[in-house]
């Protein structure tokens, strides 16, 4: 099981971005949009090793952090190497990252996207050296060592509905949707009869290598979750979904608990609440401030 960690930062511009970014994950969380609600936390992973405040790997990680907020107004998918290029900094504190959003996805969207994520793996995983994040619409990954267009197909991830019946029917359907997912390059959307789907690889990955990863994911899909009417399946550089049509109830069978993100929820909501009394005592202050001047 994936560990649920998270890293700090201490830049002013990255505070900001995290403070404004708790408003809109909160209305985000509370609110019912569909079809993507993008900023829904899947899973987090994270390295144990921490780094020192103020290190100099910390000041690279502040710029990957920003770097991904400018790059996904911009694209759907970059990838970034921070400090390795310079003789004087130290060989841990270089930075290797990257970004991508859900194919689908549009650019504003995506943005939004990746400013939540970077927000929420601040509020889940304080100086680690690596960190993974994989919201509903857009994934976020960094480490202290080069892992860029290196295939990693290990589970990070499941989640599988209720078993269905002997649908024959179904399966056929849902076997034609897995088999068209598996030939994907990069995004893809399959639908066969009254079953959908989606998968999508991470974009480090070249055509021969992420048909590899999706073979994987979706032989998964089939072993881990078996007749299930909806399941997901992300594998470090790839994932893969599918569901029955006007069946999305995933909420049954998970091999990982929505710990974390029933946590980011909280805090969430702990921090919106705390600035709106700040906010209150602002005012009887200087109401207070006002009567003694009489």
């Amino acid at each position: 099981m994936v560990k649920t960690l998270h890293f700090h930062s201490t830049r002013k511009a990255i505070l900001a971005l995290r403070v404004s970014s708790l408003f809109f994950l909160f209305s985000s969380l509370s609110s019912h949009g569909h079809p993507i609600k993008a900023h829904i936390f899947i899973y987090a992973g994270c390295s144990q090793e921490k780094f020192q405040p103020s290190s100099p790997f910390e000041g690279n990680l502040n710029s990957f952090l920003s770097s991904l907020v400018s790059s996904s107004s911009q694209a759907l998918y970059n990838s970034f190497s921070m400090g390795n290029g310079s003789s004087s900094t130290p060989a841990d504190a270089a930075v290797y990252g990257l970004y991508q959003c859900r194919g689908d996805l549009k650019i504003l969207d995506c943005s939004r996207c990746i400013e939540s994520a970077v927000n929420q793996i601040g509020l889940v995983c304080p100086y680690s050296y690596g960190s993974s994040l994989q919201l509903e619409g857009c994934y976020v990954r960094y480490e202290h060592f080069d892992f860029l267009g290196k295939i990693d197909t290990s589970l990070r991830y499941k989640k599988c509905s209720k078993s269905v019946s002997n649908d024959v029917e179904f399966f056929r359907r849902r076997d034609d949707v897995l088999a068209d997912l598996q030939g994907a390059i990069s995004f893809r959307v399959s639908s066969s009869g009254l079953v959908e789907g989606f998968a999508q690889c991470v974009g480090d990955l070249n055509p021969t290598d992420c048909s590899s990863c999706l073979a994987d994911a979706v032989g998964k899909l089939k072993t881990l979750c078996g007749s299930a009417a909806a399941a997901d399946v992300f594998l470090a550089q790839c994932y893969a979904r599918y569901w029955a049509s006007g069946y999305y109830d995933l909420s049954s069978d998970s091999s990982n608990e929505d710990d974390a993100g029933k946590t980011v929820a909280i805090i969430v909501g702990v921090l919106a609440g705390i600035a709106v009394l700040i906010v209150l005592l602002s005012i009887c202050r200087k109401a207070m401030s006002n009567n003694c001047s009489y």
